[in-house]
């Protein structure tokens, strides 16, 4: 299981996520750093040992461009890089996998048509693409246009049949909540793909502390995506590695 921070950017700069209300995001204020710069809280996670960084891009989620020289620096500095960047057509995924882009995000909340998933794994490989099933409210949210079911454990089943073989649970009600993760619902989404024949699960949203991961771990998930925890101090870098969490 890989602990992976998460850099929430809205407008350029480094912003703290709640509970996907978007237009109330404010500038991050983080125990780590005074820095918004999201090179800058990247050094921080780098120095404290982690090797692999998720970056919600949420101007380009909401339709603006993508920032590829942006996402080309985080991955001079050696981050295993995932980046969701509201992907929605083929020529942006060719564009992240050569700013040296790890693992391309597809979510379910801009996705449109399942032939785009099938397009990227057909041209960049299954191991680079990883869905998102975002969530809200136990609800999956997918995009007004989108071509296919809109209950959640079908939509897996669609996916794993495409090829799909990583998954993200991301619980946008609970990002930056301090809730706790939905241990139910993720759960049951590893029973569905153990039902159709595997497929593995990052978990984001929710987790508060050792405990936490502790819960987590034992379910075999992929990695856990961190960041008001991290930020709040309350889950600290040494211990994860006292664990093998950064790796």
């Amino acid at each position: 299981m890989k602990i992976i921070p998460v850099i929430d950017i809205l407008n350029n700069i480094t912003v703290h996520a709640i509970k996907g209300n978007r237009q109330k995001y404010q500038p991050l204020k983080s125990a780590l750093t005074t820095s918004i710069n999201p090179i800058e809280i990247a050094t921080v996670f780098k120095s404290q040992g982690f090797s692999n960084l998720y970056i919600a891009d949420l101007d380009a989620i909401l339709g603006k461009t993508p920032n590829f020289n942006l996402y080309t620096q985080l991955a001079h500095m050696g981050f295993t890089l995932m980046i969701d960047a509201g992907v929605t057509n083929i020529d942006t995924i060719k564009k992240l996998k050569n700013c040296g882009t790890s693992k391309i995000i597809i979510g379910t909340e801009t996705l449109t048509n399942t032939n785009l998933i099938k397009e990227a794994i057909e041209q960049i490989g299954t191991e680079h693409i990883i869905v998102s099933l975002d969530m809200k409210t136990n609800k999956i949210l997918t995009h007004p246009r989108f071509n296919g079911s809109t209950e959640l454990f079908k939509l897996i089943k669609t996916f794993r049949n495409i090829g799909v073989s990583e998954f993200i649970l991301l619980d946008l009600s609970r990002v930056g909540s301090n809730e706790g993760v939905n241990i139910e619902l993720l759960k049951q989404t590893l029973t569905i793909l153990n039902d159709v024949d595997g497929g593995g699960v990052y978990v984001g949203g929710g987790a508060r502390g050792v405990d936490d991961l502790l819960t987590l771990k034992p379910l075999g998930v992929l990695g856990v995506l961190l960041a008001t925890a991290l930020h709040l101090g309350k889950i600290d870098s040494n211990v994860l590695g006292q664990m093998g969490l950064l790796f």
